[in-house]
């Protein structure tokens, strides 16, 4: 052990971090951990579903409550599974002269093994092994010379860094620069993108610090925030973006500055109402890390913004320069998002598949690359997905042999009747099937959980060749590989930019849901491509759905830009009666069921207050809740489905009865 002390003391030296990975037996791998625990004295953070009795350790979902702390080396058991988003945002916590210990199953069945983690990602109700991902990753670990592998029943090698020339010192000369560029600055909006360890966050605090007037900070949470309120000291204020916006007009006067730290993972139109409230505001944002790019940030949000000014931070602080934990993780998690020029050649089609990653990794990493680009919230979890989870399939627009244009598709449907039923009934809600339990559970169709389809899940184009056709020619191409499917399926944030170009490739709009998109501030979209007669036949009656509920979806939403009919029909149709059984005796939702409600409390002489209340009237649900006594919006639903209840009734008993047995008998 005392050659890894004089390892430590090197890199300490050398203001470097490096990992360790000891694969093997569990008992093996957690003693080994021990005695580097041990041996070199730390913090010692463990990362972990199954952490030993310790009093500084964190499971891996927790991770996000440790982004801007700092560490002196930590423990990562994957032996059970690998969540690439913790570990990521693990290295990034580390500083200067520590070792990231990364605990893994015995190297040789590592591959074959199930991964828990895949429950996340994939969509299946067991773990599935995460083959390509481990494939690669150990080729990486077994290539990088400056990180160590220590396998059971094997030697374990300590080897040293090339020395370098001087002690390392941080260099915080472009750090002070964009400080003081910032203190003189004019109102307006300014972004400040970084990798981590570029000393983002610190410099945010300086600025609340050093400013004559008044600053608030804000983030996704408040947890996250410790490096800058540590460099801001008495002058951090930290307000929650939800409560920023509710108190605007006592909290904004006054202020000269709004800090948004990690503004990335904040939704998109939150982030435009905060930045519109005070004369400057500070965006900073990860440039790439576990929760997306800041680089897709740049293109998408702020692109949407007049006279942003851009600063980048390239010089790390926390550790030097070349750092081989940052640059392993950064290899194994394809952070860099750089993608190669056009050429002048057309582009050629060919579709790829996972096993591709074996087979041509480079070109299936540029895929991946050219997504995270066009997609900001493309995680490390999208990278898992694309390399292992059943069902994916890729096709790719080519320039010679750089990636250009990309389609990601994912296997839906299939579902049995008994569970696609369930799914519409809202009893069972099974894992995946994004559009197919939607259309089922929100837009009323079992059929659409039953049928067998393929979901759009990513589409990229590189920027210079857009508008080209190339976009459509990948679904073009795509549909050659469709066969015994019965339609392709897209979810997207509705613009009428983007509807139109799915219009162009063929697609009927389907749906629209009543809520804003977090990522897009859009509202949610799916639209259909029918490829055989069940399909066609499943998107009219979609279509003509969502057109004759368009006049009560209109009161759900802000109409603006959305092509929904505003013809008021209010007859009931055989559609309707089931909606209403569905929502009445089963578990339907409320808002899925909004129009034939709307409907029912239309018909003559029949009296439901509480649902006219809430569709005629328009009061909110607090509003009925407080004019009726009711303890809270539970209370309110079951009353509203007993009034449907009676409504049904009062409209034609027998019928309602045999509805109502209809519906017991699916449950």
């Amino acid at each position: 052990m005392n050659e890894i002390v004089t390892a430590t003391a090197q890199i300490e030296r050398q203001g470097w971090r490096r990992l360790l990975a000891i694969s093997g037996e569990a008992a093996w791998c957690a003693q080994q951990a021990a005695d580097l625990m041990a041996q070199l004295p730390g913090d010692w953070l463990w990362v972990g579903n199954n952490t030993p009795e310790r009093s500084l350790s964190c499971a891996p979902q927790a991770i996000r409550t440790l982004l801007g702390r700092e560490f002196r080396h930590a423990v990562f058991d994957a032996r059970d599974g690998f969540h690439a988003e913790a570990f990521a945002a693990l290295a990034g916590t580390l500083c200067a002269g520590s070792w990231l210990v990364l605990l893994l199953p015995e190297w040789e069945s590592w591959a074959q093994r199930p991964d828990a983690d895949s429950l996340r990602w994939s969509e299946g109700d067991c773990p599935c092994a995460s083959t390509h991902f481990v494939h690669r990753f150990q080729q990486l670990l077994l290539a990088d010379e400056r990180a160590l592998l220590w396998r059971q029943h094997d030697h374990h090698p300590i080897s040293f860094v090339a020395p370098q020339p001087e002690h390392w010192q941080t260099d915080n000369r472009g750090q002070q620069a964009i400080l003081s560029g910032l203190l003189n600055a004019g109102p307006g909006i300014y972004a400040l993108t970084a990798a981590r360890g570029r000393g983002k966050s610190a410099l945010a605090g300086m600025l609340a610090a050093r400013w004559p007037g008044r600053s608030l900070v804000t983030a996704p949470a408040k947890v996250s925030t410790d490096v800058l309120a540590q460099y801001a000291g008495e002058r951090f204020e930290f307000v929650a973006p939800d409560r920023l916006l509710a108190d605007a007009e006592q909290l904004a006067p006054g202020v000269d500055w709004l800090l948004i730290d990690e503004a990335a993972a904040i939704p998109a139109p939150l982030l435009q109402r905060l930045v519109a409230l005070f004369p400057r505001v500070l965006l900073t944002t990860t440039v790439q890390g576990y929760e997306g790019t800041g680089r897709g940030f740049m293109l998408k949000f702020c692109a949407s913004l007049a006279d942003v000014t851009h600063f980048q931070l390239d010089m790390p602080l926390r550790w030097a320069a070349g750092d081989p934990l940052e640059q392993l993780v950064a290899d194994v998690l394809l952070f860099d998002d750089a993608v190669a020029p056009p050429q002048q050649s057309t582009p050629h089609y060919v579709s790829l598949i996972q096993d591709d990653w074996l087979r041509q990794p480079g070109r299936m990493a540029a895929v991946y690359q050219l997504l995270t680009s066009a997609h900001y919230r493309t995680s490390p979890l999208d990278l898992r997905r694309m390399m292992d989870a059943p069902g994916m399939h890729f096709q790719v627009a080519m320039q010679g042999e750089s990636v250009q244009g990309a389609l990601w598709l994912v296997d839906e449907g299939g579902l049995s009747a008994e569970l696609a039923t369930a799914v519409w009934a809202g009893k069972r809600r099974p894992r995946g099937n994004l559009v197919a339990q939607s259309l089922a559970a929100h837009a009323g169709s079992p059929e659409a959980a039953r049928l067998r389809s393929r979901r759009i899940s990513r589409i990229a184009v590189s920027p210079q060749l857009r508008a080209r056709g190339i976009g459509r020619q990948l679904i073009v191409h795509g549909l050659e590989y469709t066969r015994g499917l019965d339609f392709l399926s897209v979810s997207f944030g509705f613009t009428p930019q983007l509807w139109r170009f799915w219009q162009r490739c063929g697609f009927h709009l389907v749906r629209i849901g009543s809520q804003l998109e977090a990522s897009s501030g859009c509202y949610t979209a799916m639209a259909l491509l029918p490829l055989s007669p069940a399909g066609q036949q499943l998107t009219a009656s979609l279509a003509e759905r969502l057109a004759r509920n368009g006049y009560w979806l209109r009161q759900q939403l802000d109409p603006d830009g959305l092509p929904l009919a505003d013809k008021f029909e209010p007859e009931l149709t055989d559609d309707d009666w089931l909606e209403l059984s569905g929502f009445a005796w089963a578990q339907r939702p409320y808002e899925a069921s909004y129009a034939a409600l709307g409907r029912l409390v239309s018909q003559d002489g029949v009296m439901l207050p509480l649902l006219r209340a809430a569709l005629l009237e328009r009061r909110s649900a607090a509003d009925i809740c407080a004019g009726f006594r009711f303890s809270g919006r539970k209370a309110l639903l079951d009353a509203w489905r007993q009034e449907a209840q009676q409504g049904l009734a009062a409209l034609d008993a027998a019928r309602a009865e045999t509805c109502q047995q209809q519906i017991n008998s699916l449950q």
